[in-house]
């Protein structure tokens, strides 16, 4: 008797696999366009990051210090003494020269993206920002001498974070602008703490005092160089210790 052999399953058919997908290049571009306009939402409501393009802060921020400046604490309040805040260009406002650098926003959020900001021929004076400290505010009476020392309500600041002031000869007079005026409502008056080599509200032909809606913000924390990071110091100049009021400039 033969064995039987055990029947031969038919080979049943496998079904095709369904092809992938093709992604539209679409999708990434898309993500890439969603991902930038959020940083770029962010960048202008809440917080940016910035960097020390001159000496004119010196020796309390070197060139090419990097900083982050919000945008929040003035759409409170208005701002402080020794406060570091960071302001479109004088070209942007002041009634001298603004006639001469005519720039919509549209122009100066493209040239100030990052890479596209650095092509030759670009830059536009009126869509620059600076960066200096507050030392006066409205309604505040102040005073500066030919060697950049300030007295706010007939009280002489105490500013340490100032190491360079203007050069004076034997009769104290010197290259630098003197002030003697009142800040008017809606206004404060900055200066750099290089006091001697800072284009600030003394020099401005339109006139000394920045409006406070030019204020793009208030600089808060050095990110870069690492050795050096941390939070910027900001005291009030007016509530240390009193010091003897400078003379009025004549």
């Amino acid at each position: 008797m033969s064995r039987q052999e055990p029947p031969v399953a038919e080979p049943q058919p496998v079904p095709d696999k369904p092809s992938p997908k093709q992604e539209s290049p679409w999708e990434f571009w898309r993500w890439v366009l969603i991902t930038f306009g959020v940083a770029l939402g962010l960048r202008q409501v809440l917080v940016e990051a910035r960097y020390i393009p001159s000496g004119s802060m010196l020796p309390g921020l070197q060139i090419q210090d990097r900083l982050l400046v919000e945008k929040l604490s003035y759409r409170q309040r208005s701002p402080q003494r020794g406060e570091i805040v960071v302001f479109h260009a004088p070209h942007h406002f002041d009634p001298v020269l603004k006639p001469a650098h005519q720039a919509g926003p549209l122009r100066c959020l493209v040239v100030n993206l990052p890479v596209i900001n650095i092509i030759p021929g670009l830059q536009e004076p009126a869509c620059d920002a600076y960066i200096k400290r507050v030392v006066a505010v409205s309604g505040d009476r102040v005073v500066i001498n030919p060697r950049g020392e300030v007295s706010v309500n007939g009280t002489r600041l105490k500013e340490p974070y100032v190491r360079n002031y203007c050069p004076v000869d034997d009769q104290g007079m010197g290259p630098c602008r003197t002030l003697n005026a009142t800040v008017p409502p809606g206004h404060v008056l900055v200066l750099g703490d290089n006091r001697g080599n800072s284009w600030d509200g003394r020099f401005w032909p339109g006139g000394p005092f920045l409006p406070e809606k030019e204020i793009i913000g208030r600089a808060f924390w050095r990110f870069w160089p690492l050795g050096t990071a941390g939070r910027l110091e900001t005291p009030d100049p007016l509530k240390p210790g009193r010091q003897p009021a400078a003379t009025a400039p004549r």
